[in-house]
C-alpha cells in the first residue's frame, strides 16, 4: 500500500519494491560471481621468476594487478547492493536520506543503490 501525504507519494508500493528487489538481487548475484572469479584469477597467476621470461612475467603481473583491482571494485559494490536490499525490507528504499523525498524511479533504475536524489548527490 502506498503512503501518500499531502497528495505526494512518500514511498514505493510493495509491488514496486519487489521489482527493485529483483533488479538488486540479479546485480548482487553477478557482483558476487565476478568478485569470486576475479579473486581466483588473481590468486592463480603464478609469478615464478624461473618459469617465465621477463616480458611474459611483466604481462602476467599486469593481468594479476588488473584482476585484483577489478575484484576490489566488485568488493566495494556488494555492500551497497546488500544495504539497498535491507532498505527494501524495511520499506525505506527509494527515500532520499537528505530530503526524505521519494527518489525518482528513473534514477533508481539507472543507479539501484542510490540513497539520495540527483540534486543532493
Amino acid at each position: 500500500m502506498t503512503e501518500v501525504i499531502s497528495g505526494k507519494k512518500t514511498r514505493y508500493t510493495d509491488e514496486e519494491l519487489k521489482e527493485f528487489q529483483e533488479i538488486l538481487l540479479t546485480k548482487l548475484k553477478k557482483a558476487l560471481s565476478s568478485f569470486n572469479l576475479l579473486n581466483e584469477a588473481a590468486q592463480e597467476i603464478d609469478l615464478s621468476p624461473v618459469a617465465f621470461k621477463v616480458l611474459e612475467e611483466g604481462a602476467l603481473f599486469e593481468s594479476k594487478q588488473i584482476a585484483t583491482i577489478l575484484a576490489s571494485h566488485q568488493g566495494k559494490i556488494i555492500p551497497h547492493l546488500q544495504a539497498a536490499l535491507y532498505r527494501i525490507e524495511n520499506k525505506t528504499y527509494g527515500i532520499c536520506f537528505k530530503t526524505g523525498k521519494l527518489i525518482p524511479r528513473e534514477r533508481l533504475l539507472a543507479c539501484p543503490v542510490a540513497t539520495t536524489c540527483i540534486e543532493n548527490k
